[in-house]
C-alpha cells in the first residue's frame, strides 16, 4: 500500500522532532494523536469521547468516537452513551458497560483548532524532554561533568552540558574565579530536582567531592581502587586537606597522589585556581591521624576526650601559629578532616595548666582532710583527683605511697569519708531548702550535689527533669575549631557524659509516665523467648 505525501510528511516531522529533542518517536506520535483528538472535540463537541491513533509505520490516521453502552432507560447523554438496543444493531454481542467505537471521517483543521493542536504537541514534547533530562541526570549525581558557559546571571553560571542546562550558583563557585560565555567549565553534579520550569541540574566547584573526583581522574591508583580517599576538607580557592590510604603496602598513597615532580597534584591545583593541597596519610589510630592532619606543624602530645568528642593537641611554643594557621585555617581544616573538635595548646600553656590543676588538687586535699601541704602534694602527685577516689580506693594503694603506713592510710581515708558525709549532709539540707522533690533521688546516676545544681536551675520535680533535653544538662557547642562557642549546662563540672545525661532524662520520663520503659519491654520479650525455648525443649 502506497503511503500518501501527507502521511509520509507526518512521520518525517515526528522523526525529526524525536531526534532533535532526543526522545522516543512514539511519544511525538502520541502527542500528535492527542492534539488531533482535541481539535476533533472542538468540531464534534467537547463532551464527545474522541480518540485518535497514528500508525507508526504507515502514518495512517484513524479518528473514532467511543460510546458507552447503557440500558435504554438509563440513556442520558447521547454524545457519550448509546442505548443497548441500538448497540446490538451494530454488534449483536454488545453488553452494558461495553464501548462501541465509531469511525469518524477526516476533516480540515480550522485556524484555532490548528493553533490549539500545536500547543498540545509542544507541551507534550516539552514534558517528555524534561522527563528525559531528569532521568538522565539524576543517575549522574556524584559525577564530574564538562560543559560550556552559556550565560552569567547575577554571578550564577548557566552551563550547556550538551543535552541540557545546569546552574553553578555563586556560592558554589571558587572565590575570585570568573567565567565568560563560551568558556569551558568542569564541575561536580551534586543535585537534580524536578521543578515547574523543568528539571534543575545543580553543579558545584566548591564541593569536597569535586576534589576527590579530580584526583580519581588524575591518579590511576585511585581509579583502580588501590588508593582510597578517606576524607576531604576544603577552604575553596585557598587550601585543602585530603586523607588517603593504600590497600597495597608497596604503594605509597601520598606519593601516588603527588606524582612525578608533583605532576598529578599540580593538575588538580590548576583546575582549582591554585588551591594549596595537603595530602595526608590516613590512619585508623585517631591520635596518629590527627597528628598527620595538623601538618606541617609538629605535635608533642595528643589527649583524646571521646565522651566530649574533643581532643587536646600540645605543640612546641614556636609551632603554635603554624598549627593554627592563618585565621585558624589549618586547625579548622584538620577538625573537618578528622571529625574532632581540636584544642591547641603550647607546651608552656600545658605546663602552666598542669601546675594549676596540681595546686588545686593539693589545696582540695589540704582543706578536706586537714593535712599539711606536703601530704596534699603527695596525694595529688599519685594521681588522686577527688576526695571520693581517695575515700573508696583500696587501702593498700594509699599505704603504698612513700612515707605512708597502714595507720596513716586508714586515718586519711577515714577523714575523706567524714568529709564526704559532711558535704552530703550540707547538700541534702540545701536540696530541701530549694524544694527539690524527693522522687528525683530515685533517678539512677543522680547525686545529691547534682540535685542542688538542678534546683538552682529551677529543675525541682520529676516533670521538670523529664522535660529537659540532654543539652540542658551537659551544655552544647556551636561551631567548630577555634571559632566554637561553648554553652554551659545545668550539670557542668560533674564529669557527666551525654549518654549518662540522656539516660537520666529518659529515666525521669519513664517514672513520670510519659513513655514506656524499653527495658521492661525487652525483659518481657526475653521471658517469652525463654518460655518458648523451655516448651521446645520439653516437646
Amino acid at each position: 500500500m502506497a503511503v500518501s505525501a501527507n502521511r509520509l510528511e507526518l512521520l518525517q516531522i515526528a522523526d525529526a522532532v524525536a531526534r532533535e529533542k532526543v526522545i522516543d518517536k512514539q511519544i511525538v506520535l502520541d502527542a500528535m494523536a492527542d492534539a488531533i483528538a482535541k481539535a476533533a472535540r472542538s468540531r464534534y463537541g467537547a463532551e464527545t469521547d474522541i480518540h485518535a491513533e497514528i500508525n507508526g509505520k504507515t502514518g495512517e490516521l484513524r479518528l473514532s468516537r467511543h460510546l458507552l453502552v447503557v440500558d435504554d432507560a438509563a440513556l442520558e447523554n447521547d454524545s457519550r452513551e448509546i442505548a443497548l438496543s441500538e448497540a446490538r444493531k451494530r454488534n449483536p454481542a454488545a453488553q452494558e458497560g461495553d464501548a462501541i467505537s465509531e469511525t469518524l471521517p477526516p476533516f480540515d483543521f480550522g485556524r484555532i483548532a490548528a493553533q490549539s493542536a500545536k500547543q498540545v504537541i509542544v507541551q507534550k514534547v516539552r514534558d517528555a524532554e524534561r522527563d528525559r533530562q531528569y532521568q538522565e541526570y539524576k543517575d549522574r549525581i556524584g559525577e564530574v561533568v564538562n560543559g560550556v558557559v552559556k550565560r552569567v546571571e547575577y554571578g550564577n553560571v548557566i552551563a550547556d552540558l550538551g543535552r541540557g542546562e545546569a546552574i553553578v550558583r555563586r556560592d558554589e563557585m571558587i572565590p575570585r574565579e570568573t567565567f565568560r560565555p563560551g568558556d569551558r567549565i568542569r564541575a561536580y553534579l551534586f543535585d537534580v530536582r524536578r521543578e515547574a520550569r523543568g528539571p534543575q541540574v545543580f553543579l558545584s566547584r566548591t564541593h569536597p567531592q569535586f576534589m576527590a573526583k579530580l584526583f580519581a581522574q588524575e591518579v590511576p591508583e585511585i581509579y583502580d581502587g588501590i588508593v582510597t580517599i578517606q576524607a576531604v576538607a576544603r577552604d575553596p580557592g585557598s587550601r585543602a586537606k585530603i586523607a588517603v590510604i593504600s590497600r597495597d603496602s608497596s604503594i605509597d598513597p601520598v606519593g601516588a597522589c603527588v606524582g612525578m615532580r608533583g605532576s598529578r597534584v599540580q593538575a588538580v591545583v590548576g583546575e582549582l585556581q591554585g588551591e594549596k593541597i595537603d595530602i595526608i596519610p590516613w590512619s585508623q589510630d585517631q591520635a596518629t591521624f590527627i597528628v598527620n592532619a595538623l601538618q606541617p606543624a609538629e605535635v608533642v602530645k595528643v589527649v583524646l576526650d571521646e565522651d566530649a568528642d574533643r581532643i587536646e593537641v600540645v605543640v612546641p611554643d614556636d609551632q603554635l601559629s603554624l598549627a593554627i594557621g592563618r585565621r585558624g585555617q589549618n586547625v579548622r581544616l584538620a577538625s573537618q578532616l578528622t571529625g574532632w573538635d581540636i584544642d591547641i595548646l603550647t607546651e608552656a600553656e600545658e605546663s602552666e595548666r598542669r601546675q594549676k590543676e596540681f595546686a588545686e588538687r593539693t589545696e582540695l586535699f589540704m582543706t578536706a582532710l586537714d593535712v599539711d601541704e606536703v601530704v596534699g602534694q603527695l596525694l595529688a602527685s599519685e594521681g588522686f583527683r577527688t576526695v571520693e577516689e581517695l575515700a573508696y580506693v583500696d587501702a593498700g594503694e594509699v599505704s603504698s605511697i612513700e612515707g605512708f603506713d597502714e595507720d596513716t592510710a586508714a586515718e586519711i581515708q577515714a577523714r575523706a569519708q567524714d568529709y564526704i558525709a559532711r558535704i552530703e549532709s550540707e547538700n541534702e539540707a540545701r536540696r530541701q531548702e530549694l524544694g527539690v522533690a524527693d522522687e528525683l533521688k530515685d533517678i539512677e546516676g543522680v547525686t545529691t550535689a547534682m540535685l542542688v545544681a538542678l534546683g538552682e536551675n529551677d529543675v525541682k520535680t520529676l516533670e521538670d527533669l523529664a522535660g529537659c533535653a540532654t543539652d540542658d544538662l551537659v551544655g552544647w557547642t556551636e561551631g567548630r575549631g577555634p571559632e566554637a562557642t561553648r554553652y554551659s549546662g545545668y550539670l557542668d563540672g560533674f564529669d557527666l557524659s551525654r549518654t549518662e545525661a540522656e539516660a537520666m532524662v529518659m529515666d525521669a520520663r519513664v517514672k513520670a509516665g510519659w513513655v514506656e520503659a524499653p527495658v521492661a519491654v525487652e525483659a518481657e520479650g526475653s521471658e517469652e523467648a525463654e518460655g518458648a525455648a523451655s516448651e521446645a525443649e520439653a516437646s
